[in-house]
């Protein structure tokens, strides 16, 4: 059964920068809740607060002003708070030592839990990691990040997620810089994460189209707000924000067919 308490809870959180005149406001009054088992997509374009919003979740930053709670209660130690709560970012590379092979820094990410599994059961929880990405275990052995593509890179950081089984993922725009297909694959494995380890996933996107295609909610965010949000097919084919339109606007092939399936007119700053 789903955890009754919110995965996460955000009342008036706000997050300021810098002091008086040069105060850059990225966050500002946003509440929210997230539920057990649930995906939700934060999409905005550049400078909305997503990434922001995300490492608040990851207990890197804290609100100006504000409550966010986990699971009903302040984020506190940030190591413990990380045995439950994992992110990928966009870049693998930056995530990965170059000078240690991959199959290493795998098996060391375990030194993040309270309790260190055995030898033979790391090995084993790194292999299982590794076929549920599609790898097989040869495939890395003895080799290092550099001798990898991108797309596989990725793979490692979702490798490195199966093998730890956190109860939380914090994935920030992780399919930017990979191809269409790897970027579908991706989009797979977040799936498949949430199917086999029952983990609520926070996805964070530019596009929508993307979000539609994952997640149980969206949120859409502008300026530090949380403008519009709802089920993908309320927010994308009735949307009520003019900033939702202008994301689904760079989508252009997708919005037609929306707007003639569902018989709706578009109006300036809204679609009703």
């Amino acid at each position: 059964m789903p955890n009754e308490k919110p995965v996460f809870s955000a009342a008036g959180v706000s997050r300021v920068f810098g002091h008086g005149k040069k105060a850059v406001t990225a966050l500002d009054n946003v509440s929210f809740h997230i539920a057990d088992q649930e995906i939700v997509s934060l999409v905005g374009g550049s400078g909305c607060g997503k990434s922001v919003l995300a490492k608040i979740m990851l207990g890197l930053i804290t609100p100006t002003a504000g409550q966010f709670l986990y699971r009903g209660n302040p984020i506190g130690d940030a190591r413990e708070h990380w045995r439950e709560v994992q992110p990928v970012f966009q870049d693998p590379f930056s995530c990965f030592n170059q000078f240690f092979s991959i199959r290493s820094q795998l098996k060391a990410s375990f030194g993040i839990l309270n309790t260190r599994p055995s030898r033979r059961e790391m090995e084993e929880r790194v292999d299982h990691a590794l076929r549920a990405v599609n790898i097989e275990p040869p495939e890395i052995e003895g080799k290092y990040p550099f001798e990898l593509s991108g797309g596989q890179m990725q793979r490692m950081l979702l490798a490195r997620i199966f093998a730890l089984r956190p109860r939380v993922l914090i994935a920030d725009e992780p399919t930017s810089m990979v191809d269409a297909c790897v970027r579908a694959n991706i989009l797979d494995y977040l799936m498949k994460l949430k199917e086999e380890l029952g983990m609520t996933i926070v996805f964070i996107t530019h596009d929508i189209g993307l979000a539609y295609y994952v997640s149980d909610r969206i949120f859409i965010m502008h300026h530090g707000r949380i403008v519009e949000h709802g089920p993908p097919d309320r927010v994308t084919m009735h949307p009520e924000n003019e900033h939702t339109v202008k994301l689904l606007d760079d989508i252009p092939s997708i919005h037609k067919d929306w707007l003639s399936r569902t018989n709706v007119s578009r109006k300036p700053g809204a679609v009703h």
